[in-house]
């Protein structure tokens, strides 16, 4: 079994820069397709970017295209999600998330069995 632990969300301007770190424990994540998503307060939780366990490669929500980056580091057991230009709409609790040995990038929560516990990054001027 995979535990998640998120971390780096904070309170910054827009236009500013935050990284969120996903680290692994109980198993390498090598073999783990790796999400993100986002929820915001009154909304339901949504996809924002995946790493492919087989080909690394990232795949993102059209709103977070060109602004984040997804990338793994499988010696350090960890993923990470770089946010450049925030906006105020990326205010949300996000999560990482974790499926073995997935043959395609799933976008819903349900395609992920293992997950965060969240951490709170929000936007505001």
């Amino acid at each position: 079994q995979v535990q998640l632990v998120d971390s780096g969300g904070g309170l910054v301007q827009p236009g500013d820069s935050l990284r969120l770190s996903c680290a692994a424990s109980g198993r390498t994540l090598r073999s783990y397709t790796m999400g993100w998503f986002r929820q915001a307060p009154g909304k339901e939780r949504e996809f924002v970017a995946a790493i492919n366990w087989s080909t690394d490669i990232p795949y993102y929500a059209d709103s977070v295209k060109g602004r984040f980056t997804s990338s793994r580091d499988n010696a350090k057991n960890t993923v990470y999600l770089q946010m450049n230009s925030l906006k105020l709409e990326d205010t949300a609790v996000y999560y990482c998330a974790a499926v073995e040995g997935a043959q395609a990038v799933g976008e819903m929560p349900g395609d992920y069995d293992y997950w965060g516990q969240g951490t709170q990054v929000t936007v505001s001027s």
